[in-house]
């Protein structure tokens, strides 16, 4: 099961709460183990040195994982990042055109639009935010393409705007295909079972450890757990592009609306 709660917190409170659970983790095996450690040991320290090793190559697993999995979840963020702004963008595009064509077609064309960026916005982001996919976007499309095939142009010129237009509404409808499609966007069960087994499977190897001064492995242990628990929080935070308070923003098509809708109106 999901633990979406996560992404209703804010980005302190969840680092905090990552970071909190591992290093509870770490010090109540710790305590927990002590006494057993010792034992298994037989004579104070006798296999410090391995354990040593066996936790440097547990250390460089878990960083090579957790390594190329922050950055996979990043490159995923940051693509639906850039598709939203290429979205806009698109939408600028086709805003500008539409008001090169005669009326009522101008005024036609460009509510389409107004419909559209409404629909988006206002209706299925939120539910996006929500891991929620609404697809409502779809019918001011279909109204625009309509609309749009009901002018035959003449000039070369007309010919011209008309296959840019029709051009730049490929592109939009594509962008918004992705965009629905990277709602539900998120690392499988599997690599996350991956990742978590790993990472408390390296923080338990803290615990095989036995030293002198107690209180000198609790602070290394802690401090072990902290940078585990870092790359984990970087992890959540962008996995589900669209949820949480690190999430992909619909300003890009914010600022098309309100500079250029709103001030052409």
């Amino acid at each position: 099961m999901r633990l979406y709660w996560l992404y209703d917190l804010s980005s302190p409170l969840l680092c905090l709460l990552i970071v909190g659970f591992f290093v509870a983790f770490c010090l109540g095996g710790l305590l927990l183990t002590r006494q057993w450690v010792r034992r298994l040991h037989q004579t104070d320290h006798s296999h410090n040195d391995i354990v040593g090793f066996y936790l440097a190559a547990i250390a460089v697993i878990d960083a090579i994982t957790l390594a190329l999995v922050a950055v996979g979840t990043w490159e995923t963020y940051t693509d639906v990042q850039l598709r939203v702004e290429h979205e806009a963008a698109t939408l600028a595009a086709i805003y500008r055109d539409a008001s090169g064509y005669p009326e009522p077609l101008r005024t036609q064309l460009q509510n389409d639009l107004r419909v559209y960026y409404h629909q988006v916005v206002d209706v299925a982001w939120p539910q996006a935010q929500r891991g929620v996919v609404v697809d409502v976007s779809g019918l001011p499309l279909q109204q625009f393409q309509k609309d749009f095939m009901t002018f035959d142009p003449v000039t070369e010129q007309q010919k011209i705007v008309a296959a840019e237009t029709y051009r730049a509404f490929n592109e939009l409808s594509e962008c918004r295909r992705y965009r629905i499609d990277s709602v539900t966007a998120e690392l499988p069960g599997p690599l996350w079972l991956m990742v978590i087994a790993g990472a408390l499977l390296g923080v338990a190897a803290t615990w095989l450890f036995d030293t002198r001064s107690f209180g000198m492995h609790v602070w290394l242990s802690i401090v072990y757990s902290v940078l585990i628990a870092l790359p984990i929080y970087i992890i959540v935070a962008l996995d589900n592009p669209y949820r949480g308070r690190v999430s992909v923003s619909p300003e890009p098509l914010v600022r098309v609306y309100e500079q250029l809708m709103v001030a052409n109106h």
